[in-house]
């Protein structure tokens, strides 16, 4: 179990580093440009250590249900949805929607076994950590824009 903890927090914060990168690169390109360069080289670097890793293996695939293949083209409207959130919102709020929605929608297919997933029964406390996070987004967001209020007051009055 540790181990999974820490391989959740690593992928945490490599998708919010990626998702910084890929927004200062789309600052440059158009989305699409971004997409293509984000998954391009993820392909590379996937492929390239999966063959010094595992060979002729790798391309083994038994018993695989084929709409599983469509994985590839949801990541295209991951990217493309995260960089144009980052640069719509910023990168914390953007970033504390996705974990939120992704924690709900995980919730849901849990809870349902969609997706060849394994039905886990749905507790009110999984609703209410949910629902915690979401107030915290709320209330995160609400204090924000109290902040930004101050400052302009205090810009506008000269006291800055």
């Amino acid at each position: 179990m540790f181990i999974g903890l820490l391989l959740a927090l690593a992928a945490g914060s490599l998708v919010s580093m990626q998702n910084i990168f890929n927004t200062k690169v789309n600052e440059h390109t158009g989305s699409w440009a971004t997409t293509t360069l984000v998954l391009g080289m993820g392909f590379v670097a996937s492929l390239t250590i999966g063959l010094l890793f595992e060979g002729k293996q790798m391309f083994t695939l038994p018993n695989m249900q084929p709409w599983y293949w469509i994985s590839g083209l949801i990541g295209v409207g991951v990217v493309i949805c995260l960089v144009q959130g980052t640069k719509l919102l910023g990168p914390t709020y953007a970033i504390s929607i996705v974990l939120t929605a992704q924690l709900a929608f995980a919730l849901l297919w849990d809870s349902l076994g969609w997706l060849g997933l394994e039905q886990v029964p749905f507790t009110i406390n999984k609703l209410l950590g949910v629902l915690v996070i979401v107030g915290g987004i709320i209330v995160f967001k609400l204090g924000g824009r109290r902040e930004s209020q101050k400052s302009k007051e205090a810009s506008v009055l000269g006291l800055e």
